[in-house]
């Protein structure tokens, strides 16, 4: 598995902050994105509780694999943001503006990556709910008939930026310019900061499907499409 994740590593929210807020208007002045996003001040900031039990999305993603990619990656991204950010100029500000601060700068990559980190990893577990797949919402997924021609279409389209992200990264449907768009980003990048809303994303880091499926990503993201993707979640986001 990528080692260099733990470079990476993120400060979380509590639930209810995470359920209250959007991250689009934090990030772009845009309505939507995590609702419940806190304007909480880093050093407040928790890691958040799963909205499900660790082994309510098996057999797709084990309780094994929930363990050590929210109790281990996900929780050490929190730590060693807060660390990274304490005596800082960083330390009284959002998560937020904590990554429009820090990316694209450098000597600020540490800290853009672990804030960028626990941002993205508190929006995959909301991208994800047990039971899930299926059709989305029917006005939702008319807007994605609207954008990509079928839902299988949208489907495909995001299996292959999932598989085909080299290394490690994520795959994300987003609003920008008034569509729908599958796009992909490297390590700990995110669509906000070059203007677009994201409505869900994949994990494709390693540590999120190597102990279930070793190398087999390619299975993993179709499991994930297939059965557990949250539909509502994105149609929420998009508002």
């Amino acid at each position: 598995m990528n080692s260099s994740d733990e470079n990476g590593k993120l400060c979380g929210l509590n639930r209810r902050e995470f359920l209250a807020a959007s991250a689009g208007a934090i990030f772009l002045g845009m309505a939507g994105g995590l609702p419940g996003y806190s304007t909480a001040a880093a050093q407040n900031i928790m890691l958040p509780r799963l909205p499900f039990p660790d082994n309510a999305l098996e057999p797709v993603i084990s309780a094994n694999v929930i363990g050590f990619h929210y109790g281990k990656h996900h929780k050490g991204y929190v730590d060693n943001l807060n660390r990274l950010v304490a005596g800082t100029e960083f330390a009284d500000l959002t998560l937020e503006k904590i990554i429009t601060e820090t990316a694209g700068k450098t000597d600020k990559t540490a800290i853009f990556n672990n804030a960028a980190q626990t941002w993205n990893h508190t929006f995959y577990w909301r991208s994800l709910k047990p039971r899930g797949g299926g059709d989305p919402p029917a006005s939702f997924k008319q807007k994605i008939e609207i954008s990509f021609g079928s839902l299988d279409a949208c489907k495909k389209e995001l299996a292959n930026a999932a598989i085909s992200q080299f290394g490690s990264g994520w795959a994300w449907l987003v609003h920008d310019d008034g569509k729908l768009k599958v796009v992909r980003t490297g390590n700990a990048d995110v669509p906000m900061t070059i203007g677009m809303k994201p409505l869900l994303t994949i994990d494709v880091w390693e540590h999120a499907y190597y102990l279930d499926y070793q190398n087999r990503r390619t299975d993993y993201v179709n499991a994930v499409l297939d059965k557990l993707i949250n539909w509502d979640f994105a149609s929420e986001n998009l508002g």
